[in-house]
């Protein structure tokens, strides 16, 4: 198969004449906003937890579900809204995401119950999904120069990753100083500016014949993702069982007939020449035959596995056996955010000395080396060694993200730019999924399995907290505040030396994994041009 030179102009906007270059930029800039809502939404919530649950009485369950619901949601519906938005308008259904998230964001920050926050973080779910895809797929419509747009998508990631490090610090600093329900309402300024200034500046774009859309296939891309998910969280909180591998299990079986309507649609869809009454597929499942594209999608998911896989121990690391708030761990990990920024902005000009396979290939092995520093160091003596790991695979993953989707965008034509941008974004939700679930997974199972509790404890301490204690490491630092100077430092020695040792097993799966795709990308990716 040939591979399509990333260097390759298209242009797709309307023939409305020329743009000033000054107005795709302030679009781009527009576009930052819900970007910026969407990565600050992801992680300001989770500071709020503890004054949700006193503040709504709300159970342990449904703690997990007001977590869980908008991911659930967002997930099964980002590859039908990237469809959608080719269909009706990109531009178009931004707005609508917009305004709908704005508004549910604005009505659950009052919610008077736990079910009704739930079904509202269902609803940003919802609305989240319209937004993200149609962000990056309107910057490859808006720069359809390669250079350009290159710069583009790395100011769009650094967004994304400015967001993630400003969640935790907004979420706690919102909460600390007026109510939970602040973290939500905070939407609502965010996304003003786009709906002020958008519909000047933002240029519509949408696939010229797109057909009708085939409600069965967006039933079944939820078939597929909600089980998938539901699935791949399960095994991150409760570990391997029947529940989680039955819902993987119904969700790949979705995936097939999914996979095989859209074949069929596309048969039918390329014969039937009657616009008016043709029903296209959701997804051109050729794009995955393209060596690019689904090379790209697989350092997407990889550059997230190995991203969120790390910031799950390092945190539990920093509030748990250092000591941290929330806020000050939050606070410890933004110069390697601020790395992933800088990192995806410096790649930008040098794809046009390198090939963009081998940066992105570099970028993975960054992240190996980040795990390379935390399965063989010795991390007892302070967050310092970890941090520095967190630096460098940081680095990696700015340069892996920002050149593979820039890939992924230049690989796909442009009227399915929204497609192939919601199965990039989906790229990236499994890809923290799988990080969370399978990393965490192993390191649980490894600190359970190797967790020694000293003599004595049990007659000190109720049986319910030292079974915890057994559990995990939040359960055993609970337990040494129940106990007396030496045995409680006894007792989290012993956490903490069954925790590094889970550390270590799973740094060095992560190790493994990501130096496997850094050949991986070397290897499939090498024959992509420079950029000129």
């Amino acid at each position: 198969m040939s591979i399509p030179s990333i260097t390759a102009a298209t242009s797709t906007q309307a023939a409305t004449g020329p743009r000033a270059p000054w107005r795709d930029w302030v679009a781009l800039a527009l576009l930052m906003f819900p970007v910026l809502l969407v990565a600050v939404d992801n992680t300001a919530l989770t500071f709020a937890l503890p004054a949700i649950a006193r503040s709504l009485d709300a159970s342990g369950v449904e703690l997990l579900w007001i977590i869980d619901a908008y991911p659930l949601v967002l997930a099964g519906l980002l590859v039908a809204m990237g469809s959608l938005g080719d269909r009706i308008g990109r531009r178009r259904l931004l707005f609508v995401g917009s305004t709908g998230f704005a508004a549910v964001s604005a009505a659950t920050a009052f919610a008077p119950s736990a079910e009704w926050l739930i079904a509202g973080r269902a609803g940003l779910g919802l609305f989240g999904a319209m937004l993200m895809p149609s962000t990056l797929s309107l910057i490859r419509n808006i720069f359809p120069q390669p250079n350009r747009r290159r710069l583009a998508v790395a100011i769009w990631a650094a967004g994304f990753s400015g967001g993630a490090a400003l969640g935790p610090i907004a979420g706690g600093w919102l909460v600390e100083h007026f109510w939970w329900g602040a973290v939500l309402l905070v939407a609502v300024p965010i996304i003003l500016p786009l709906l002020l200034l958008g519909p000047a500046l933002i240029p519509e774009s949408r696939d010229p014949k797109p057909g009708r859309v085939d409600v069965p296939s967006i039933v079944l891309s939820l078939l597929v993702m909600v089980p998938v998910v539901y699935g791949i969280k399960t095994l991150a909180t409760h570990g391997p069982a029947p529940e989680a591998f039955a819902s993987i299990g119904a969700g790949l079986l979705m995936g097939y007939v999914f996979i095989r309507r859209q074949r069929t649609l596309a048969r039918v869809h390329s014969t039937d020449h009657s616009t008016a009454h043709r029903t296209a597929p959701m997804l051109d499942v050729s794009l995955f035959g393209n060596r690019v594209f689904s090379t790209a999608i697989t350092a997407n998911v990889l550059a997230l596995f190995s991203f969120n896989g790390f910031i799950l121990f390092l945190a539990q690391h920093l509030q748990l056996l250092e000591g941290q708030s929330p806020s000050a761990s939050g606070v410890a990990m933004i110069p390697a955010l601020i790395a992933t920024v800088v990192a995806g902005l410096l790649v930008v000009p040098l794809v046009r000395k390198v090939r963009p396979g081998f940066v992105v290939a570099g970028g993975l092995m960054l992240s190996a080396a980040g795990y390379f520093l935390v399965a063989f160091g010795d991390h007892s003596h302070g967050p310092s060694l970890l941090l520095a790991a967190l630096l460098v695979l940081c680095l990696g993953v700015g340069a892996a993200e920002t050149i593979s989707n820039d890939l992924i965008l230049g690989a796909a034509p442009a009227d399915k730019s929204g497609a192939a941008a919601a199965i990039s974004e989906t790229g990236y939700e499994v890809g923290s999924l799988l990080g969370t679930a399978i990393l965490g997974s192993i390191l649980t199972a490894s600190y359970q399995g190797n967790l020694r509790l000293p003599a004595g404890v049990s007659e000190l301490a109720p049986a319910a907290a030292t079974n915890q204690a057994g559990e995990t490491l939040a359960g055993a630092v609970e337990l040494a505040g129940m106990l007396p100077a030496p045995l409680a430092e006894a007792v989290t020695a012993a956490a903490r030396t069954a925790f590094d040792s889970g550390v270590h097993v799973t740094a060095s799966i992560a190790l493994v994994l990501m130096s496997g795709a850094c050949v991986l990308a070397a290897v499939l990716l090498r024959k992509v041009p420079k950029a000129s």
